[in-house]
């Protein structure tokens, strides 16, 4: 190689160094770094759901899950009688309330549901429907996700396809609207659920529009 571009190389190799070196001692304020990601709050320790100690539903929730079933299905309809949700945690949480009022039934739903509440024959259902003790709801879930082989056992189960478990509502403030979810489980690892809004129309509740404030809150296992 000439000495010339042998020469011309080892300048720039020395540029390239010291550029490095004073970059490296430049202010950080002068720096442009990364944002780390901002934590994940975990619900389940801030704000865990289902806690014992609940005492009866109020009344007011009957007539909102009652609308929701004025339509026989083509199964018997049973319900567990502890009150049971969950929220997703989809980018924290699954709810994204961007009105007054949907803050204030995301909270009220919140708080509504941080203990287990017991539901009572108060539903008017015109099909009928069973409500189960925890002992038989974990019954039903085995005989579910054994497709039934034990016939001595799932017998009183036998043309169930879901147990419901129902959280309790969180109304707006008059109360007109309301969050609701509803888990519809075939087993211990089995089903699927949601939470979604429900509005008073003429006197009447039923399912609202889906929007993106729940949009989020619906899952399978």
């Amino acid at each position: 190689m000439r000495p010339t571009i042998k020469f011309a190389w080892l300048g720039l190799a020395l540029g390239a160094v010291v550029v490095a070196v004073v970059w490296l001692r430049m202010p950080p304020a002068h720096r442009v770094m990364p944002h780390a990601a901002k934590p994940i709050t975990d619900l389940g320790v801030t704000s865990p759901l289902n806690q014992p100690g609940g005492g009866p539903v109020p009344a007011e929730a009957y007539p909102v899950y009652s609308a929701l079933y004025q339509r026989p299905i083509e199964e018997p309809l049973v319900f567990a009688e502890d009150s049971l949700t969950d929220v997703p945690q989809v980018n924290g949480n699954c709810l994204r309330p961007a009105t007054q009022q949907e803050r204030e039934m995301a909270d009220a739903f919140v708080a509504a549901n941080q203990q287990s509440h017991r539901w009572e024959q108060k539903f008017s259902i015109p099909q009928g429907y069973r409500l189960l003790p925890a002992d038989e709801v974990r019954q039903a879930q085995m005989c579910l996700a054994s497709h039934q082989s034990d016939g001595a056992a799932c017998g009183s189960f036998r043309q169930l396809r879901y147990v419901r478990l129902l959280g309790v509502p969180g109304f707006d403030r008059e109360h007109r609207r309301a969050l609701v979810s509803v888990i519809k489980s075939c087993g211990r690892l089995c089903g699927s659920g949601g939470i979604f809004a429900m509005e008073q129309v003429n006197g009447t509740w039923q399912r609202s529009p889906a929007t993106d404030f729940t949009r989020d809150c619906s899952w399978m296992y």
